[in-house]
């Protein structure tokens, strides 16, 4: 599946197989931002926190500019209750809030939005032992639970305004169907989702946003982003060697 550029809504057939959706590190700017996208849209949406009191305050501030109720609890709390959970936390809380959600994320997809950014240096490419992020998270998650990654390159500002983003979503993920999932959760934020092969893969991802770091600091640009070129089938053969 291709995801559109124009946000979907719930109500839309096939939109959106999911009953709700937690944000582990939902309290940050990139995942108060996608909980925002996604209550606009219907979504069933809960923010999780390890202060359950500020998830409560910043669920509350969601609730009443998108006239949706949004959910709130600590990360284990929402993790425990939603069919996906999307990962927004710093990368230096990665592994730290991967072990909060461990015991309770079985069987289902994780979402993981995580960069390898090591400040002071977040221009320079500085991707772990595993190879990236998510395969980090995959193999520390087990077997049982389906990482996929996405949003790499979405600043976090321009998710949080109304209006679109000139910018695509590179989905990456070792099953198709968890990757068809995510899609249309990117869809709903209102943004064009693009298969982008293995979970392996994400590396090229996660490395190139310390580039666009490099290029908005270098050329003063307003949170670059990607788009992929050229005419795209809307329905597209899936490469032998990409699971």
């Amino acid at each position: 599946m291709i995801g559109s550029p124009r946000q979907t809504s719930v109500e839309d057939s096939d939109a959106l197989p999911l009953r709700s959706v937690a944000i582990v590190g939902g309290t940050g700017k990139l995942g108060a931002a996608l909980a925002r996208r996604l209550a606009r849209a219907g979504v069933s949406v809960s923010i999780g926190s390890r202060d359950a009191g500020r998830a409560r305050s910043t669920a509350a501030q969601l609730s009443a500019s998108t006239g949706r109720n949004v959910g709130s609890g600590t990360n284990v709390d929402v993790a425990s209750g939603a069919d996906m959970v999307i990962l927004t936390v710093p990368y230096d809380c990665h592994l730290q809030a991967l072990g909060e959600i461990r015991t309770v994320v079985a069987g289902k997809i994780v979402l993981d939005t995580s960069v390898p950014l090591v400040p002071p240096k977040v221009t320079r490419v500085q991707l772990p032992p595993e190879g990236c992020a998510a395969v980090a998270a995959q193999r520390f998650l087990g077997s049982n639970t389906t990482v996929v990654s996405a949003f790499h390159h979405v600043a976090a500002h321009k998710l949080a305004a109304d209006g679109p983003i000139d910018c695509d979503v590179l989905v990456f993920g070792d099953q198709k169907q968890a990757r068809e999932t995510v899609a249309k959760i990117v869809a709903a934020c209102g943004l064009r989702a693009l298969h982008g092969g293995v979970l392996g893969n994400s590396a090229a991802a996660e490395a190139l946003t310390s580039v666009l770091i490099f290029l908005n600091q270098t050329y003063s640009i307003d949170g670059a982003g990607i788009r992929i070129t050229g005419t795209l089938n809307t329905e597209p053969r899936e490469c032998k060697t990409a699971s």
